[in-house]
């Protein structure tokens, strides 16, 4: 057996000079250029600097967002960016940092969205010219047309005493952010803050947050394209689902597709419905789903109220380990799910097929969790209208972080979560170099993604830049 050698010992001190960590946290502040959200946060913000002196507020907001797409928690740790000026260029103090996020109020904070969604129309362009455009969603192993929309809750805990923090209906306290997000590239298209005991099935906040994703949509694929709206049973409330219907009148395409709470009349129709009319359900891959099958109860369960054409199809299987039971799925020895959609039969409209697009709305899960970890997780203020500033600026946050994983890489890393990408690329640590009247940041040869790294920037420096 070979003996494992012992590490070298090494010296430690702290003046070392041209070292830069967290240098492929540039290739964030480049994106963020070259999609013209800089700009547009600049435009946005002009009135907040009456006299153009000081650091320009757009600037400001942009490095925020940087440095939450880094996996920076708090206002203070803007501190790797400034503290590096040598690549990142001059970069505000936290207090003046802190004096932007409280002076942008509910004005400056819709010019902050429209901002974003000119950026990502930016982006969305340079995806078609560059590549094949925006991924397409996938379910049951088909590609979903047009884009999917995915609008889910969740609590975000506080340890303090902040403006509008509530108990939540789990017995914590804190906010409750409704949140939604693009299941085609993981974005981030809107989000609100909201106390911790707001309601989840708010219809309300609910068409409030997906006009704002609506909003954010490129007009090209707004109008003209299938829009897939999917939640939770909190989702489907009556005006919520009037609205979507609502929306084909303004020209845009949108459908939907929704959880249902396990009514009475919902258990009489599953135990009246026969067996041969289950069939067996999907995976992911298309391939059939071990113990689980679906079947289709629409007419035989009251849906007046609801848009017309609504199907309401029910999944049942065996519970896995330590799943919650009712008593009626303790009754019938199978757990139930049910849920809404207006998608008609013609067009591959199966039960089986729905299910399983359903079920992808799970992946909202994923995409809230990555959230926590760029942003939304830890709110800094006990001002409700600070941390309004930034969840918006945490939503951006995650969305360079999806047109990164677009425009600049592919294989593993095109799919990577963040905790993954940061490590493996804005982590990095690099030398900075004057020579030929350049700066040069080079990353160490040993690093096993610096061809990746180097590869992204490259494709950076090659992306069209929008006009003007």
């Amino acid at each position: 057996m070979q003996a494992i050698g012992l590490r070298p010992k090494v010296h430690v001190s702290a003046d070392g000079s041209g070292v830069v960590g967290h240098a492929g946290a540039r290739l964030l502040a480049d994106l963020a250029d070259a999609t013209g959200l800089s700009a547009a946060y600049s435009a946005a913000l002009r009135p907040l600097r009456p006299r153009g002196t000081g650091h320009d507020p757009g600037r400001v907001a942009t490095d925020l967002a940087v440095m939450l797409a880094d996996g920076g928690e708090a206002i203070a740790d803007l501190s790797v960016l400034r503290d590096q000026a040598g690549v990142f260029g001059p970069v505000a103090s936290t207090p003046t940092a802190w004096r932007l996020l409280a002076d942008t109020d509910e004005a400056a904070l819709a010019s902050l969205r429209a901002a974003r969604g000119s950026a990502r129309e930016v982006a969305w362009m340079q995806a078609a010219e560059t590549g094949e455009g925006i991924p397409v969603a996938r379910a049951g192993g088909r590609e979903l047309p047009g884009l999917v929309l995915d609008l889910d809750a969740t609590l975000v805990t506080c340890h303090s005493e902040k403006e509008q923090a509530a108990p939540t209906y789990k017995g914590g306290f804190g906010f409750h952010p409704l949140l939604c997000f693009l299941a085609n590239t993981g974005e981030a298209v809107s989000g609100r803050l909201r106390p911790g005991n707001s309601g989840a099935n708010t219809a309300a906040d609910h068409i409030t947050v997906l006009d704002q994703a609506l909003a954010q949509i490129p007009d090209a694929h707004r109008h003209g394209t299938d829009i897939l709206i999917r939640a939770g049973s909190a989702g489907s409330a009556k005006a919520f689902l009037a609205h979507i219907r609502d929306l084909r009148k303004r020209g845009i395409r949108t459908f939907f597709s929704v959880g249902y709470a396990i009514t009475e009349p919902v258990r009489r129709a599953v135990r009246a419905m026969p067996d041969r009319l289950w069939h067996p359900a999907l995976d992911q891959d298309g391939t059939l789903r071990d113990g689980a099958e679906v079947a289709e109860v629409t007419g035989m369960v009251d849906l007046d109220g609801y848009p017309t054409g609504t199907r309401i199809i029910v999944r049942r299987e065996r519970p896995h380990p330590g799943a919650q039971l009712s008593l009626f799925h303790q009754d019938e020895g199978l757990r139930h799910q049910v849920f809404l959609t207006d998608t008609p039969y013609s067009g591959g409209g199966s039960a089986q097929f729905l299910e399983v697009r359903h079920r992808g709305h799970a992946t909202v899960e994923d995409h809230i969790r990555c959230g926590k970890t760029t942003g939304f997780g830890r709110f800094p203020s006990r001002d409700f209208a600070v941390n309004a500033v930034w969840l918006e600026l945490s939503l951006a946050a995650i969305d360079l972080l999806a047109w990164t994983r677009v425009l600049l890489l592919d294989g593993e890393l095109a799919n990577a979560e963040p905790k993954k990408l940061r490590y493996r690329l804005p982590h990095v640590a690099a030398r900075l170099t004057r020579g030929g009247r350049r700066l040069r940041l080079r990353i160490s040869a040993t690093w096993p993604w610096r061809n990746e790294l180097a590869t992204a920037f490259h494709r950076l420096a090659a992306l069209p830049r929008p006009a003007g």
